[in-house]
């Protein structure tokens, strides 16, 4: 009679996190209700005819040490070499020690040519396309990038960061602002400008500082220069001083990041937690300052019915969960829910025999493909913007590592000419800019390929985003409603940001605390950089 249950909208990292802390720190029984047929939200991985699509790019890197043993605890790190590892004959132990932030936790037992559920240790590898030349990311102090750049290019960007430092624009009101200060305005239009409005779809100038702040935080060209002086006299440095954009080593599940989530679903429903697929949440009741309950659709059967709860978790999008409340919603929160945007993201999956570009960097990959986990691809003629090669993030990723198996990724909005395009049609264009950017030799090459849609993917920072604490201060009085999560905040977290809201969340819960400041400080605090 006394039973509590907690009704989680969506099964993404956040909600299934906070399922799982419910179920080992509490009495609550969590219900989770998922949209899709498949839980992990955008850090699913999709299979595909035996090839596994990392959607977006997961490194498993955290600056909290909470997060890195729970995600020890669901998948214990590797302790022999992997798959690319035996067959270039790469020293394993060398390697593990040159990682410097994991190697204490690996273990004597776990071989991940003979057991699945593990974790393994990945060099980080990010490189720029820009101008048919290779940069790397981010950019870096050695000889190529400046012989890539040229003596007049890089002279301008000096000068240019010295004025930046000297002269810095006192109030960031923009994005742009907020890149100039950093970097200069010459290499701010080199490298940053083209890329970013790409991403988003609209100028720099008319995108909140604020992104910057939680994305990019303190690297700057200063920084950037001192990672690099310290890596020349080989000194030992602690990853918890290193920003997390220069990190270069990262943990990843054998099979893609979706194997964490699935693995953790098996967990909670193990523990007594229910999961439910492909069941919408389409209203909400609330009154005064509560949440009593929500109304459900069975997508495959289009019947709905109500479930009552005492907690609730929403990482839906805020729009959506605005516009599902029952009643009583003032007019100005409505206003600005609706004029919240998001940006939307195709992947197109391509399976090749080849590819045209050869690998000279002095790295080691099997068929000499190039080591990148991800390019960032800054060419204006295409409107691709970023290729990942899932054999360097994991070759179990990879039916046939013979193969080359590629993610191209495109940032649009749901309606827009990319979005409407059809598969076959969204291939073909992927094969040509392959083609434009010199990658393959001929659409021959091409074997497979499958394009994955995926909705509101990138919470944005303009829009009606500047008044988003109306919204908050509304939400807020909610006692039992807690937002956690990328969707669920509207805010640009990381894989471990979503997990540490879901936490706090649950610990709130525990320690009978109504204010919910300590969930929104997630991702904005000098811990969390990126």
């Amino acid at each position: 009679m006394n039973q509590k249950y907690a009704i989680i909208i969506g099964a993404g990292p956040a909600g299934l996190t906070a399922a799982y802390e419910l179920l080992e720190k509490t009495d609550i029984i969590p219900i989770i209700y998922e949209m899709n047929d498949q839980v992990g939200g955008i850090s699913k991985t999709v299979n595909y005819n035996g090839n596994r699509i990392d959607i977006g790019g997961h490194r498993f890197f955290s600056k909290s040490r909470k997060i890195i043993d729970w995600w020890l605890n669901i998948c214990p790190m590797q302790s022999s070499p992997a798959k690319d590892d035996l067959l270039l004959k790469r020293d394993f132990n060398q390697f593990i020690k040159q990682m410097n932030l994991f190697s204490e936790k690996s273990s004597l037992d776990f071989n991940p040519e003979k057991i699945d559920k593990i974790m393994l240790v990945r060099n980080r590898i990010s490189r720029i396309l820009f101008l048919k030349k290779f940069f790397d990311y981010p950019i870096s102090l050695n000889f190529s990038t400046l012989t890539n750049l040229g003596f007049k290019r890089t002279f301008l960007i000096f000068i240019s960061y010295i004025n930046s430092s000297l002269f810095p624009i006192k109030k960031e009101k923009s994005l742009e602002d907020f890149f100039i200060n950093r970097f200069g305005k010459e290499l701010y239009l080199t490298f940053f400008k083209d890329y970013t409005e790409k991403l988003w779809g609209i100028p720099c100038n008319e995108i909140s500082a604020e992104w910057g702040a939680q994305r990019i935080k303190n690297l700057s060209i200063s920084k950037t220069v001192i990672h690099f002086l310290k890596k020349v006299i080989k000194k030992n440095n602690s990853n918890k001083t290193i920003e997390t954009s220069l990190i270069e080593s990262f943990m990843y599940p054998k099979f893609g990041p979706g194997q964490m989530w699935e693995e953790v679903a098996k967990v909670i429903e193990n523990k007594g937690g229910k999961i439910y697929l492909k069941h919408e949440v389409i209203e909400i009741y609330n009154k005064k300052n509560k949440i009593s309950g929500v109304q459900i659709k069975n997508i495959h059967s289009n019947e709905t019915e109500t479930q009552m709860g005492d907690y609730f978790f929403s990482t839906m999008p805020i729009k959506n969960l605005i516009n599902s409340m029952d009643h009583n919603v003032p007019k100005e929160v409505k206003k600005v829910a609706n004029g919240l945007t998001y940006r939307d993201f195709i992947t197109t999956g391509l399976l090749l025999k080849e590819l045209k570009i050869k690998n000279e960097t002095n790295i080691k990959t099997l068929n000499n493909i190039i080591p990148d986990n991800w390019i960032y691809v800054q060419e204006k003629k295409v409107k691709l913007g970023r290729i990942q090669i899932f054999n360097n993030w994991s070759p179990y990723l990879v039916k046939d590592y013979d193969k080359i198996w590629l993610g191209l990724e495109y940032f649009c909005n749901e309606g827009d000419v990319l979005w409407n395009k059809s598969d076959k049609e969204m291939l073909n264009f992927a094969v040509k800019e392959l083609l434009e950017i010199g990658f393959i030799n001929s659409k021959k090459d091409v074997l497979d390929g499958t394009v994955l849609k995926i909705e509101k993917a990138y919470p944005a920072y303009f829009g009606s985003y500047r008044q988003f604490d109306i919204i908050r201060n509304y939400i807020d009085n909610f006692e039992n409603l807690f937002l956690i999560g990328r969707n669920g905040m509207h805010r640009y977290n990381n894989m471990d940001h979503s997990m540490i809201t879901a936490i706090k969340a649950v610990e709130n819960i525990i320690n009978g605390k109504s204010s919910k400041n300590n969930i929104w400080m997630v991702n904005t605090e000098d811990d969390y950089h990126e």
